[in-house]
């Protein structure tokens, strides 16, 4: 069976999900390139593979797969991979934590969308690290109380990183990036200095994979 290729972008925070989420599986893979900031995701070889231009987009299995947490999911079912709790009350809680990222704070803070708030609003670059640092950090505030709740353990839930892990760490890569201040999040801090120690998260950091 071919190697599944990862088509992504060393700062895309839903490439990096995957990068844990493939090392986490034990699944040696290719990755691919996407330069964002050459427009390479709007090139006609990359919308084949995902027609809303997006990284990234994963080839295993002889498929085409889009969206990470999609991704992700199909790792933990075809894999074996221990993401996602067992129990239907413990998964419901562990997507909630993880959508209140992807779904919430990444899509308003994507590369593109933030490039059309400018260009609509004649802003300049304070006003990118602005937006960023507003939406980020509220963001991650109410992910921190969230996290509030008695099966949080050393990771978003219990004591073996998850789905919600995943999601997570990228975040706060760009909230340090952006300049938002989350040192006061207590919860969040200490699930970070767990991940941190991981090789899995380790090996997929952007540093790490940065061409």
């Amino acid at each position: 069976m071919d190697k599944p290729v990862l088509y992504d972008y060393w700062r895309s925070s839903a490439s990096y999900r995957v990068r844990i989420a493939l090392n986490l599986a034990g699944i040696e893979y290719e990755a691919v390139v996407v330069d964002l900031l050459g427009k390479a995701h709007k090139s006609a070889d990359h919308l084949a593979r995902n027609p809303q231009g997006l990284v990234p987009a994963l080839a295993i299995d002889g498929l085409m797969l889009t969206q990470s947490l999609a991704m992700i999911e199909y790792i933990i079912e075809t894999r074996g991979v221990a993401l996602l709790p067992d129990d239907a009350a413990e998964r419901a809680r562990v997507r909630a934590l993880a959508h209140a990222i992807a779904m919430d704070i990444h899509p308003v803070c994507n590369m593109g969308v933030v490039a059309h708030v400018l260009e609509l609003a004649g802003g300049d670059e304070a006003m990118r690290v602005a937006w960023m640092q507003r939406f980020i950090g509220a963001g991650l505030e109410a992910f921190e109380t969230l996290l509030d709740h008695p099966a949080t353990g050393t990771f978003c839930h219990g004591d073996a990183p998850g789905l919600a892990d995943l999601c997570l760490i990228p975040q706060i890569y760009n909230a340090e990036r952006w300049g938002a201040d989350i040192s006061g999040l207590a919860r969040i801090q200490k699930i970070r200095a767990a991940c941190d120690r991981l090789p899995a998260f380790i090996n997929a950091h952007p540093d790490k994979v940065k061409a």
